[in-house]
């Protein structure tokens, strides 16, 4: 099945974010990471400028920056929206608000479309679709991110998620996902 751009809704999230989201500390700062389903999010332009090792990999990658770009903003104002009807189902204590949060991520995503042609070429945002293998060998990266994917759609299968899981955890040392909930409970919570 081709993996299309129109059924993406690009979201991108930056280094302070990965940092609370998945309990990294400056230890891990120094390690090999491999990010799956990192989309347009900024971490990996962010650790190269502290000096980090991030290999992003996600099916978006496919695709031009123009066509990243004309997909953020189609989404934008719908999921602006869909985030103010549902504001109550979201504690607010990092971010204070909807502006604020708009401006967080499409920060974070005018950073990765900078970013994005050179990070390509250096092979730090690289096209590939979980669960396939990975051209890395066993234990090629210490830690492994998920971020707002795995776990999440459950209408992609118990399967594709262990078999994802799976391989992940194969080129890395350990893996770490966030969140462990699906969307159906997110949206229903309310």
């Amino acid at each position: 099945m081709a993996f299309k751009l129109d059924s993406v809704v690009p979201w991108g999230r930056n280094l302070e974010e990965y940092k609370l989201m998945f309990g990294l500390d400056d230890s891990d700062m120094t390690k090999k990471i491999a990010e799956f389903g990192d989309g347009p999010a900024c971490f990996n332009f962010e650790m190269k400028g502290v000096g980090g090792h991030v290999v992003s990999f996600d099916p978006i990658y496919q695709f031009t920056r123009e066509e990243i770009e004309e997909r953020i903003e189609e989404v934008r104002i719908t999921v602006m929206q869909q985030m103010k009807e549902n504001m109550d189902n979201y504690v607010w204590t990092q971010i204070k608000d909807l502006d604020e949060l708009e401006y967080i991520r499409m920060s974070s995503m005018r950073k990765f479309l900078l970013d994005y042609e050179q990070g390509k070429k250096e092979g730090r945002y690289v096209f590939h679709e979980l669960p396939a293998r990975l051209p890395y060998e066993p234990e090629s990266f210490d830690i492994g991110l998920s971020s707002h994917f795995l776990l999440m759609y459950t209408s992609l299968g118990y399967d594709f998620h262990i078999q994802s899981i799976t391989e992940m955890l194969r080129v890395c040392k350990e893996v770490r996902i966030f969140p462990i909930v699906d969307l159906e409970l997110l949206i229903i919570r309310k």
